[in-house]
């Protein structure tokens, strides 16, 4: 057993805080949220109010709606990669993952699609850059799990992407299960992680044309999303409440017969399935902003100077996310589908001293946040995109929000409500509302954004579940670009 290992601990954080962060002040011309930050209301989808979106210190530069945003997609130099989702990528003209030329910001134009079996399997999690090595790369994941197909491109001309892997991963499956993925730091390896049972695969892309797996391994009941240090050795992944930290050095230098010691793991008691984390540093120090997927965890931030003795530092929720407004958060959201309000990827704007985090926010659009002062984290934007209110199936058939709507009941929600129940922090008739009907056949009345938002300077790149892609700006009033900033979502 390896020292990492034998020193492991579980660190346990019971008291985190249940504070919203600092709204944003909007400015002239906005279209602020009328209720509670991050509150789409019942009364305001049902008479159309979220047709026209809400919008305070951002504004939409261009937008192409598409078939659909799937779940995560990428960007990279002036190009957007739309993720896909199956079946429905598959019942379009330009089948898999469609190719948008952003060169144009106020005309995104979608340009082409890559058809391998990675790309019209559904890239759920799994569609990501390596800007370093310019490469795009996604496995198969029909539903929530899949695996064996695996598509590698170099973008170095990003219109126009060339597929380097024709035989491993394409023609032939690997041996490896995903429901998301992502690279190293340095592009050398591509890492694909199963939802359950927790099943963790490295696949070597050294030579992009013959990937080949070498680790595999079991590390939790539940794995998801994951953010590597800089050098390459050192993993935060994702787990059903928290974060396990993994020592993942042998397989980064390419060790005989590597082996992956766990160094420590973090868990609390709010948010459940943590998505994915981004190890940035304050001032030379480690820390990572690690964000929860469900049960109104919002996004934390935590000093990991000393991986097995990590310091709880900030969290960001918004008041919606707060456990005495989990009623209103279920009034609110009842007949919209499985999601309500919860962060699920970001992005920070440089890796070091970071100044602003942006994040997707499900049905409460993209948020944006200054965190140069993590001890005074405040709101300083936010566009909710107007709602596709009567689109189907036939117009967006890759959209999750489609694909979902045959519930309407935000289940995501039920165990941290729950907890609020428990703790007498709920009000009964709150949670009652014009929308409490709506079980089965939910609508589309907001958008659902669940990729992360890129940051082109004073812009910011996504797509969302119905609205497909947009290019946004954020006003110049709330945030200077660092001269070195660089998009990092870990």
């Amino acid at each position: 057993m390896s020292a990492a290992a034998a020193s492991a601990a579980t660190h346990y954080f019971p008291d985190i805080s249940e504070k919203s962060v600092a709204r944003a002040e909007c400015g002239p011309g906005d279209l602020p949220e009328r209720g509670l930050q991050g509150d789409v209301s019942a009364e305001d989808r049902n008479s159309g109010r979220t047709r026209l979106g809400y919008r305070c210190n951002m504004a939409e530069v261009g937008q192409v709606r598409g078939s659909g945003g799937g779940i995560v997609s990428a960007t990279f130099d002036h190009c957007s990669y739309t993720g896909s989702l199956f079946p429905g990528t598959n019942l379009v003209p330009q089948p898999g993952v469609q190719v948008v030329d952003v060169a144009n910001p106020r005309n995104p134009r979608i340009v082409g699609s890559l058809t391998e079996p990675a790309m019209r399997g559904g890239t759920w999690e799994t569609l990501k850059v390596n800007e370093e090595r310019k490469l795009l790369a996604a496995t198969s994941v029909p539903l929530l799990w899949g695996g064996g197909f695996f598509s590698v491109y170099d973008i170095s001309d990003c219109a126009h992407p060339k597929l380097l892997n024709h035989g491993p991963g394409t023609a032939t499956p690997l041996p490896f299960t995903s429901h998301e993925g992502g690279f190293s730091p340095d592009g050398r390896t591509y890492w694909a992680s199963g939802i359950s049972p927790g099943h963790l695969t490295a696949i070597d892309i050294s030579n992009p044309a013959a990937p080949h797996v070498i680790w595999q391994g079991l590390h939790s009941f539940v794995g998801h999303g994951f953010g590597i240090t800089p050098d390459g050795n050192r993993m935060f992944l994702s787990n059903a409440a928290g974060v396990t930290v993994l020592d993942i050095s042998d397989v980064q230098r390419r060790a005989p017969y590597p082996q992956v010691p766990h160094e420590a793991a973090y868990l609390w008691p709010d948010g459940q399935v943590n998505q994915h984390t981004i190890p940035v540093t304050y001032r030379g120090r480690p820390h990572i902003i690690t964000v929860d997927e469900l049960g109104s965890g919002g996004v934390k931030f935590f000093d990991v100077s000393r991986v097995n003795k990590p310091g709880y530092v900030a969290q960001i929720k918004l008041e919606i996310n707060l456990p005495e407004n989990l009623d209103t958060n279920l009034r609110s959201s009842m007949g919209g589908g499985v999601f309500s309000s919860n962060p699920h990827y970001c992005a920070v704007d440089r890796r070091d001293n970071p100044t602003a985090l942006a994040c997707s926010w499900e049905s409460s659009g993209i948020r944006v946040f200054d965190i140069q002062n993590i001890k005074k984290i405040k709101e300083i934007g936010y566009f909710n995109p107007p709602a596709q209110k009567n689109a189907t199936v036939v117009d967006l058939p890759n959209s999750p929000h489609v694909l979902a709507s045959a519930s309407g009941v935000p289940a995501v929600e039920f165990l941290s409500l729950g907890m609020s129940i428990l703790n007498g922090k709920v009000r009964f008739e709150e949670m009652i509302g014009p929308r409490t009907g709506m079980l089965v056949g939910g609508d589309m009345a907001t958008d659902w954004c669940f990729s992360p938002p890129e940051w082109r300077g004073n812009q910011i790149w996504t797509t969302c579940a119905d609205g497909g892609f947009y290019a946004m700006t954020l006003s110049p009033r709330v945030y200077t670009p660092p001269p070195d900033q660089d998009s990092y979502l870990g």
